[in-house]
């Protein structure tokens, strides 16, 4: 009797006009991965191939090397960042300040759920190669919140470029720390940004 066994089962092909649907796939695939690894640079387009059940040269037809896939992940998260930013501010309508402490909080939080695509988002050498154009969005979003706050005498008047960039650089730093340097007597992360908010944009908050 032939004991050989089954070969292992084969994800069936897209029907025409699917590959976008498949694209999504090895997004979410290589996401997923990443946010275990933490470092784009383990990440193998064979080993994303295995997790959507694909040949690896399927992933070729949409993403032409790693940089690429990595990159399509990259934007994927700030898209995410940007889309629960938007959210948070909402619920705060009518007051700057609060919006603008929504946002940041937002980010932590998703930071805080996924440190190892935070990680890859802001240090991956992928995006000094390639560019980061998309990251534009959520700095305009974040200067537009920072404006209303002075428009609103929330803030002392200033440029509000200036005072995103430096709030985003406390930010992030913040946050990168926390995912590197875990074990660290860190105080609580919403104490910390909001040490920042009084600092570098001027709010005064209860």
């Amino acid at each position: 009797m032939d004991q050989t066994p089954p070969a292992p089962a084969r994800r069936r092909p897209n029907a025409r006009g699917q590959g976008e649907r498949l694209r999504e796939e090895i997004v979410s695939a290589a996401m997923r991965m990443l946010d275990e690894l933490a470092d784009d640079e383990a990440l193998s387009l064979r080993a994303v191939a295995r997790a959507v059940s694909i040949a690896a040269t399927s992933v070729y037809l949409h993403f032409p090397d790693r940089d690429a896939l990595v990159l399509a992940v990259m934007e994927r998260c700030h898209e995410e960042l940007v889309h629960a930013g938007d959210e948070a501010e909402a619920a705060h309508e009518g007051d700057p300040a609060s919006q603008l402490r929504a946002r940041i909080l937002a980010r932590a939080d998703w930071a805080r759920e996924h440190p190892g695509l935070y990680k890859v988002l802001h240090e991956s050498k992928v995006g000094r190669r390639l560019g980061t154009p998309f990251k534009e969005v959520l700095v305009a979003r974040t200067i537009a919140a920072v404006q209303r706050c002075m428009d609103a005498g929330q803030a002392p008047a200033d440029d509000a470029a200036t005072v995103t960039m430096d709030l985003r650089t406390a930010v992030n730093g913040m946050l990168a720390q926390r995912i590197n340097e875990p074990d660290l007597p860190w105080p609580p992360a919403v104490e910390q940004i909001d040490r920042f908010l009084v600092k570098l944009v001027g709010l005064t908050l209860p």
